[in-house]
């Protein structure tokens, strides 16, 4: 695209459909148009039904895991359809297109979980029945209360709140980011993220492009925020060289001042009776702490939690 791209000739931003999604998308774009001083119809949002948006009703390891949330978007990429996506990196696999490149991290948000049902883990009723689809959560649920139960329980948030106030489940967690996003940051308790680990790259947006289109990644470079983005590669790190997949109950909460970081991890078995943590600093962009961490968590784990990793690629 020569020159800055115009209301006849925009900049097209590849999104999924989802509310949350949009509104992330709505997000990128109004962070683009304000750095470089465009008319709002420079940017064009082009909304993509994502494979995962389409199967609800069985967990992504079953129906291919979090490719499911991507593989459109990186079509529509390497095809030229689009000159942008926006993703919610936790959803966005660790080894990605050699074609594309994350040109930006937006400001992370809140990195906490919302638990929804209940004010607290321990005033949830005696064997409640808890939905979620994520097996960190439902490992960290049931180490913490191994007589409740975890169910699959996926959809986007309207929907997985609609069928907690159905009473199809006890209680539920929402990541507290997306709630904000959609205006609903009164809705549930939030849970402490430094005992209630987060998800690796929770809370943060990521903007992938084509590698060879040095010129939107340049305009996107202007959004890039170094903290969050010294984070999540930290974290995307530990989870390659865990060899983590959606299967793979994994959490992390990294933090800075600075250069110095700190990462605090930990590693379940599904049933979450086995829990392996540890920690570690390092110098913001050197991961061989990082990955001696992994080392470490692996090396600690029983085969019943090493077999929900693959190890470093």
């Amino acid at each position: 695209m020569p020159g800055p791209p115009t209301p006849d000739t925009p900049l097209r931003l590849g999104t999924r459909r989802s509310p949350l999604a949009m509104a992330q998308a709505e997000e990128a774009k109004a962070r683009l148009v304000a750095a470089h001083g465009w008319v709002q119809d420079a940017v064009e949002l082009v909304p993509v039904v994502a494979s995962g948006d389409k199967v609800q009703d069985r967990p992504l390891s079953e129906i291919g895991g979090k490719a499911l949330w991507t593989r459109e978007l990186d079509a529509w990429l390497i095809e030229n359809r689009i000159d942008a996506a926006v993703h919610s990196m936790k959803d966005v696999e660790t080894i990605r297109p050699q074609e594309l490149a994350i040109a930006a991290i937006l400001p992370r948000a809140d990195k906490a979980d919302r638990l929804l049902g209940a004010m607290t883990i321990a005033e949830l009723p005696e064997g409640a029945t808890v939905g979620t689809s994520a097996p960190r959560r439902a490992a960290q649920l049931l180490h913490a209360r191994p007589d409740c139960r975890a169910v699959t329980f996926r959809g986007n948030v309207a929907t997985r709140m609609a069928k907690l106030e159905a009473g199809e489940v006890d209680a539920t967690f929402l990541a507290a980011a997306g709630l904000e996003r959609l205006g609903e940051d009164g809705v549930g308790v939030r849970l402490d993220p430094e005992r209630w680990l987060p998800a690796p790259a929770q809370a943060a947006i990521g903007i992938e492009c084509r590698a060879g289109d040095a010129e939107t990644m340049q305009w996107f470079a202007a959004l890039d925020h170094a903290a969050s983005r010294a984070e999540i590669v930290a974290e995307r790190a530990l989870l390659a060289a865990l060899g983590g997949s959606c299967h793979s109950p994994v959490a992390v909460l990294t933090g800075g001042d600075g250069d110095a970081m700190t990462m605090r991890a930990a590693i379940y078995s599904e049933c979450g009776m086995e829990r392996i943590a540890g920690e570690t600093t390092f110098v913001a962009g050197d991961h061989a702490p990082v990955r001696a961490l992994a080392a470490e968590l692996l090396g600690k784990a029983p085969e019943k939690v090493r077999c929900l990793f693959a190890g470093p690629a």
